[in-house]
């Protein structure tokens, strides 16, 4: 129940102003002159004036509600170190009790977990606590208790823009005098160029270190033996990274521990850095004009990554007429820098609907076949010549053809076909129109016919004839394409066809593109789980040794993700290099991110929050500062009015609100009575009856 009293003007209340104003005026000047009735008259103009007030005594049905305190707990990483864990349980069973000690207060508990924002990084306190407060109406605010080390990583510029008022405390967990020793990245590469290195910055801090000591810090590049480093500490330190292939390179770095140091968990970290190529060199060489030439090289050029040196055998030796050699060309071919001086210095060599017409001298095509032995890589765009007496095939590039031209040449329509080995191939799986049966594109009309095809036949012709294989020859590469008829798709003819796709990932196969290896264990991070695949052209897989951080070893079995793939997903504990290997492939996978801005500095500390706390008038307490779990010393809890101090020696205060919610009011109107009117008209009347005595 709640009583009060209002007021609803029968007039308006100028009005009232007025009369009260003249009524005061003449009650004033009646007492001063000592006028007969002065005050019975003073009186009932007062009536008067109240009357046109009209005051209501209001009586309200109010039902009281609670307060409500929340306690956030912050249970992340750095939360789970030394004693802290401890201490963080004992402090929330002492509050508890407290807590439920007090009457009319409602208290809701929310806990900060690790790992609980995996892309953010770092302690969440606040977000935990302003969604928590989401339904929360602000007057019934009592305040907040964060039970937490103090290293906070969302704190807000101000509290009050929250909409809340009300004390934030802070239960400080760690020791003032903690030693961590720390490893800060301050500059890493996310890329770099193949071939060359990017350098790589970072510092030690140890505020408990001596002047001028240093720290012994290994680095390991890819999982391969780690380099050892002497650095001083507090000093930046300036270290490459080689990066020698495509794809992530994966670099460890770890410093050596300190004598009673709080965590070695920010001794070390891991960086990833793609390797990209700077820029691709392609020798084309076409055996002569043709309709599917300019496809090649608008392939090539359209890759601006790519330096394409092409040359056209615009007329062969046998068409002599007497024009002199310096004026058949523009420049003169300079075989013998392109194919014995720098053969070496390009990426892909092509050979375009080429025959051997001694225009290039056997020396020059056996130093291609070394080329390749020694990592190079060579695709073959056949045309009908391979299967004649001039074919590419009767050079020393035979040894590494990966098939053998059996003289004769097919001409009839045909789709090209994707084989059982071309589905599960990179180059060739998914390609665009491959779903469908018939494939979505166009017909090509001539195939030339081989045997004993080595390596993989991708795609096939009529009579499952080989039109495309892949194959390896000592550490390169060589693709062979039997048809001169994939411009037709380039043209549009009966659709087309994708031969730009087609053509794009073969060259990129070709020069050991890491994403179209056919043979390949990788594993990517996804927040905290790793992700391991498997591209194979096999039925089956072996399973995969996963082995951690910290040296444990987990055997996964990996299912089936389409063709030519498997993957299994992992849920990973430690951040840091986990290190993968099936029996025939090995790799390596960093989880976690470069710099983990919850473990960088996990000393406690009530800087980060103390603005908040002062600005909300709470208080900063280290609950076991030096002292054991058991010994842990709760501040006591009170409720205090508003305006109020909130926080004090060994206490803290949560708002008092006294809010309320009302049920059902009921309004007595006291001039609405007889009563009421009967004294009014008797103060009235009794002004005349001073007067006529």
């Amino acid at each position: 129940m709640g009583w009060s009293v209002t007021f609803a003007p029968l007039v308006p209340v100028a009005v009232i102003v007025v009369l009260a104003a003249a009524g005061m005026a003449m009650g004033i000047f009646s007492l001063v002159v000592r006028a007969r009735g002065a005050t019975l008259r003073t009186l009932a103009m007062a009536a008067l004036v109240l009357a046109l007030l009209n005051p209501v005594v209001r009586d309200e049905e109010r039902e009281n509600l609670t307060d409500i305190a929340v306690v956030v707990v912050d249970r992340s990483a750095s939360q789970q170190l030394a004693s802290r864990p401890g201490r963080t349980e004992a402090a929330l069973e002492d509050l508890s009790r407290q807590l439920e000690r007090i009457p009319n207060l409602e208290v809701r508990q929310v806990v900060e977990a690790a790992g609980s924002h995996p892309t953010e990084g770092g302690t969440m306190l606040f977000s935990r606590l302003f969604a928590e407060l989401a339904d929360v109406p602000p007057e019934r605010f009592a305040g907040a208790v964060m039970i937490t080390d103090g290293r906070v990583h969302d704190i807000p510029g101000s509290f009050a823009e929250s909409g809340y008022s009300g004390p934030v405390h802070a239960l400080i967990t760690g020791d003032r005098n903690e030693r961590d020793r720390r490893l800060i990245i301050e500059r890493a590469p996310r890329y770099g160029i193949v071939g060359q290195s990017q350098p790589m910055t970072f510092r030690i801090e140890d505020d408990h270190a001596e002047a001028g000591a240093r720290a012994r810090v290994t680095v390991s590049t890819d999982g391969g033996e780690p380099a050892e480093i002497d650095v001083p500490i507090g000093v930046t330190v300036e270290y490459p990274i080689e990066i020698e292939h495509g794809g992530p390179t994966v670099t460890e770095i770890a410093v050596s521990p300190a004598e009673g140091e709080l965590s070695q968990h920010n001794n070390r970290a891991v960086i990833t850095t793609d390797g990209i190529r700077d820029r691709l060199r392609v020798l084309l060489v076409s055996g002569q004009p043709h309709p599917g030439e300019r496809t090649w090289r608008n392939l090539l050029k359209a890759d601006a990554a790519v330096d394409l040196v092409h040359f056209t055998i615009l007329r062969p030796p046998e068409k002599q007429d007497g024009t002199p050699i310096g004026e058949l060309s523009l420049i003169a071919f300079p075989t013998r820098e392109l194919f014995s001086v720098k053969l070496e210095e390009f990426d892909l060599v092509i050979f375009d609907r080429y025959q051997h017409r001694g225009i290039l001298p056997l020396i020059y095509l056996s130093n291609v076949a070394d080329y390749v032995e020694k990592g190079g890589a060579v695709l073959i765009a056949a045309d009908p010549s391979f299967a004649g007496p001039m074919s590419l095939y009767r050079t020393p590039i035979s040894t590494i053809v990966p098939s053998v031209p059996t003289g004769e040449v097919t001409v009839e329509p045909f789709r090209p076909l994707i084989t059982e080995q071309g589905k599960r191939h990179p180059v060739t799986r998914d390609l665009p129109g491959a779903a469908s049966d018939p494939p979505d594109w166009g017909r090509w009309f001539r195939i030339i016919d081989v045997e004993e095809p080595s390596g993989h036949v991708v795609m096939s012709g009529p009579g499952d004839k080989p039109l495309m294989i892949l194959d390896r020859r000592g550490e390169g590469r060589v693709a062979q394409l039997l048809s001169d008829h994939a411009w037709l798709w380039t043209r549009g003819y009966e659709g087309g066809g994708p031969q730009a796709e087609l053509l794009r990932r073969l060259a990129h196969w070709l020069m050991k593109e890491p994403d179209l290896e056919e043979e390949a264990l990788t594993a990517a991070a996804d927040g905290r789980a790793l992700v391991v695949m498997r591209r194979s052209m096999e039925d089956d897989v072996a399973p995969v040794t996963i082995t951690s951080p910290s040296g444990a070893e987990e055997t996964v079995t990996l299912t089936p993700a389409g063709p030519g793939q498997w993957q299994a997903r992992v849920e990973t504990r430690e951040v840091g290099v986990y290190r993968l290997d099936d029996g025939t492939l090995k790799a390596i996978a960093a989880v976690g991110p470069a710099d983990d801005r919850e473990m960088r500095d996990v000393r406690a500390s009530g800087e980060p929050v103390r603005p908040i706390v002062e600005e909300t008038g709470g208080g900063l307490f280290w609950i076991a500062d030096g002292r054991p779990a058991e010994a842990v010393e709760v501040p006591r809890v009170r409720t205090l009015d508003p305006g109020r101090r909130m926080a004090g020696n060994g206490w803290l205060g949560l708002k008092r609100n006294d809010a309320y919610i009302v049920r059902a009011v009921v309004d007595l109107p006291l001039f609405s009575t007889l009563l009421a009117l009967a004294v009014l008209l008797g103060l009235l009347g009794s002004t005349w009856y001073r007067e006529g005595r």
